[in-house]
């Protein structure tokens, strides 16, 4: 079309707030005339116009008289044909925008453009400043925390001695998400956005909003619930002191002063530790590592000093019986001990800031997981062994084996951990909230403010004060902590996306599948998706099953029927190397990573099921009001968006896969 033609043209509000067309405006402009005039007289119709070409005649606001394909109308007819069109297109241009993708080649592509030295703020980037060990202690530091020094004690209440076996399980079935993680995190090395990112190039761009929404609402809630422990905490610590010991008002931080019915719980230390990390982490990155690093080194010797102090202290008989409760109580307390293990999207959200991301992101991820598994397992055999399982009751479990064998002393220590568990695995959820705002911000699913980049601190200031300030709020004036069993709902949304995001991007196209008649009627990518929500609904129908104690029989037929299910996923697709690391055994780990994941959805407290549906639908009303007109994609001649990679990062040394 001929930017002369079209310079003065104002596009109608149906298409956006009214302004002047300006020279990059021509192609958007093109799509929207040709998919009106699609919807309204038909594609052939529309393809015959198009051969003509489409012009407009100038005019300060609106031309007397627009001219396509050569045929001249009024004004009032063109307003009544936009007036239909925009009746009949709503729920169109809804589901053409939910379906849009990202290159999955975006991730290798962006590295290479460096920023200029001069920019300001808001055009900086992240600095590449993390290394392999750095990312290790970054996934140990959002893992170990409380699990550790609660759920531990938590679980061996039902389970027993068996409470090793159930994290040796949930570790295992954690392989299989940490393995997709690892692949994922090579093939996308050099931008933020973790599941969301993935979910955006796999599925399309409204699973990967919600995605996000359901990751945020579990980081926002668990940052407010984590400060209130660590407010805690830090009082029992501070209570030693003998000047303060009962002279600590109960406001401040030990539980919080309620009113209204329980409705409000004031607490002033946990806002006041909120401030002092989200200052931390504005600063840059490197300090943020060398505080994450110190906490992590911290506990991580506590709990070495915890295990080989407490192994002197085991006494045999004190495993027998290793069940009490039965299998069933060590699968239940696999899939509690199942949310000891968070810490791959923390890793996986580091990309843009890791020095070489193809390499260190998979080992990261795959090392931490080792490592926490490996200090889980030790600490439960140690403390398991010390006293009666029966007595691991109470919000303290490693303080109260301690205190029974004799060692009171190392009770101080224990709290010491905790405080440095704590604190890391709030800084890391903060760090990670950030990163995922500056990823959809980006894309304009979120206001760009939260893309900003700070030109000297190279970070993103704007998210992480917004982030702060949500736990802030939540954290200062109620008690979270009941909130708990609504948790973890994103997390396993999450874990099962990036399994599927896996068989989405290693399944190749190659020809089309066809029916009977000939015609087409999937492509391998539509056919694989519909296996893989048939195996998500198996894999839910199981876990129930389990959940409700019903006969074996039934989780027999289901598991039959479940792999009934998986075997066209062999047979009917081809599946091509991933560039980087490659999680071994596609399609059969993915799948079973998914399996898993909904296994354990379908042990969640159903107030979490009422959760996700209801805040999956306001999710979807504020992408369907905000999100999809304001994404930001560039149109394309063929067949709708692409999206250009954000050249804003500082090249790594690993430039050049």
């Amino acid at each position: 079309m001929n930017f002369m033609l079209v310079q003065n043209f104002l596009i109608p509000d149906h298409i956006g707030h009214r302004h002047s067309v300006r020279r990059g405006d021509t192609p958007r402009i093109c799509m929207y005339v040709r998919r009106a005039i699609k919807d309204s007289f038909g594609k052939r119709r529309s393809k015959e116009w198009d051969s003509e070409g489409l012009s407009f005649l100038p005019s300060t606001r609106f031309s007397s008289y627009a001219r396509v394909g050569g045929r001249r109308s009024s004004n009032s007819s063109y307003f009544r044909f936009m007036a239909s069109n925009r009746r009949t297109s709503w729920w169109t241009d809804f589901v053409n925008a939910a379906l849009r993708t990202k290159s999955p080649s975006l991730g290798r592509q962006v590295t290479h453009a460096k920023p200029s030295p001069s920019a300001s703020e808001g055009e900086g980037f992240l600095s590449r400043r993390l290394g392999v060990f750095d990312l290790i202690l970054l996934g140990i530091g959002a893992s170990i925390g409380a699990g550790i020094f609660v759920v531990t004690g938590t679980i061996a209440n039902d389970a027993g001695p068996g409470v090793t076996v159930s994290f040796m399980l949930a570790g295992l079935a954690c392989v299989a998400n940490a393995l997709c993680y690892a692949e994922l995190a090579s093939r996308f090395p050099a931008l933020v956005g973790g599941a969301y990112l993935y979910a955006y190039s796999a599925f399309n761009e409204l699973v990967a909003f919600l995605v996000f929404c359901q990751l945020m609402l579990d980081y926002h809630i668990g940052a407010a619930s984590i400060s209130r422990s660590l407010a805690g905490y830090l009082v029992n610590l501070l209570e030693l002191i003998p000047a303060l010991t009962g002279k600590i008002p109960v406001w401040f931080g030990p539980g919080g002063k309620t009113f209204v019915g329980d409705i409000f719980s004031i607490n002033v230390l946990a806002p006041i530790i909120l401030i002092i990390l989200t200052a931390i982490l504005c600063q840059g990155v490197r300090e943020s590592a060398a505080v994450n690093a110190v906490m992590t080194v911290t506990k991580v010797l506590i709990v070495l000093v915890v295990i080989i102090l407490g192994a002197f202290e085991v006494d045999t008989s004190n495993w027998v019986p290793f069940a009490p409760n039965g299998v069933h109580a060590i699968v239940t307390g696999a899939t509690v001990a199942f949310f000891s293990y968070v810490g791959f999207d923390a890793v996986a959200n580091s990309a843009e800031e890791s020095s070489r991301p193809k390499r260190d992101l998979p080992i990261g991820i795959l090392v931490s997981l080792v490592a926490c598994a490996t200090l889980y397992v030790a600490v439960c055999l140690v403390i398991t062994g010390m006293v009666p399982y029966q007595d691991l009751a109470g919000d303290a479990p490693l303080a109260q084996a301690f205190t029974e064998s004799g060692l009171p002393f190392i009770t101080a220590l224990i709290s010491v951990g905790a405080v440095a568990g704590l604190t890391t695995t709030l800084l890391v959820g903060l760090y990670v909230q950030s990163r995922l705002y500056l990823g959809l911000g980006r894309d304009g699913l979120v206001p760009s403010l939260f893309s900003r980049i700070h030109a000297t601190h190279h970070t993103p200031v704007l998210a992480q004060i917004w982030c702060g300030l949500v736990a802030g709020i939540l954290a200062t004036f109620f008690d979270v902590s009941h909130l708990s069993h609504i948790l973890s709902v994103g997390t396993l949304s999450g874990y099962s996306v990036v399994c599927g995001c896996v068989i989405m991007l290693r399944v190749s196209e190659g020809e089309n599948l066809h029916g009977e008649s000939g015609k087409t009627t999937f492509t391998r990518s539509q056919e694989a998706a519909t296996y893989i929500v048939a195996i998500v609904l198996c894999g839910l129908a199981v876990g129930l099953f389990f959940r409700f104690s019903l006969h074996y029989a039934f989780i027999i037929v289901g598991l039959l029927i479940s792999i009934a299910t998986a075997v066209p996923m062999y047979i009917r697709q081809v599946y091509k190397d991933s560039p980087g690391f490659m999680c071994p055994a596609v399609p059969t780990i993915p799948l079973l990573g998914l399996y898993l994941n909904m296994f354990l959805f379908a042990q969640l407290h159903w107030e979490g099921w009422v959760r996700f549906v209801v805040f999956g639908l306001l999710s979807v009303a504020f992408y369907a009001l905000y999100g999809q007109h304001n994404a930001k994609h560039e149109v394309t001649e063929d067949n709708g968006y692409s999206y250009s990679a954000i050249n804003n990062q500082e090249p790594g040394p690993d430039e050049g896969w």
